[in-house]
């Protein structure tokens, strides 16, 4: 089958690779599989990214506060895995603030719904009672987690969801857990920014087991 995108390396800083194409599982994968990500608004075209520098969780680095340690002791919220992905995905998608605007449109969801029931992607969720307050959701490809969205509705909601993914990558030797762009929320975990280059080697490796 023909490789329908062109290597990330070549892209602009901002990290355009590519416009059009579509949302099927086949596209979805290749391009995750060469560090490439949809991202795009409602009325654009499909729009393709692998930014430099490229935001990057290494397990073996991830930092817990102790305000969070004391927290997820207390132990009044609880985590499951892959129990409500769709929901995770719904949540991430509501606007935080009046003038945002979501870019987990429903043919975002439709896809990586799709994705899930593949196997290829999954979700960890935050629940208070039987409320659902927090979680995130991404896609896993051998050794790496493309890390796609997080919601909290409670404080520290999507950071215990974080704690416990972390805590499965370092059972499971995962290489990588790929943040995509700069956030201070990211960055407290212990997430940091890397060349491209660098993130595309690591990743080649990470996805050979796939």
């Amino acid at each position: 089958m023909a490789e329908r995108f062109p290597d990330p390396s070549t892209a602009p800083a901002d990290g355009l690779v590519a416009i059009g194409l579509d949302l099927l599982p086949e596209t979805l994968l290749e391009a995750y599989g060469k560090g490439i990500f949809p991202w795009f608004s409602e009325g654009e075209p499909i729009l393709w990214w692998s930014p430099d520098p490229r935001m990057v969780l290494f397990p073996s680095e991830f930092h817990v506060s102790r305000r969070l340690l004391r927290r997820i002791r207390q132990g009044r919220l609880r985590i499951t895995e892959n129990q409500a992905f769709a929901a995770v995905m719904r949540h991430c998608a509501a606007p935080r603030g009046q003038a945002d605007k979501t870019w987990i449109l429903p043919e975002i969801i439709e896809a990586y719904v799709r994705l899930f029931e593949l196997g290829y992607a999954r979700s960890v969720e935050t629940w208070d009672g039987e409320t659902l307050v927090g979680g995130l959701y991404g896609v896993k490809l051998g050794r790496a987690f493309f890390a796609e969205s997080m919601f909290s509705r409670r404080t520290d909601a999507s950071k215990i969801a974080m704690v416990h993914l972390v805590k499965r990558a370092r059972r499971e030797g995962w290489a990588l857990i790929d943040c995509q762009f700069h956030s201070q929320h990211l960055a407290s975990l212990g997430a940091r920014l890397i060349p491209r280059q660098v993130f595309l080697q690591n990743l080649k490796k990470a996805v050979g087991a796939e």
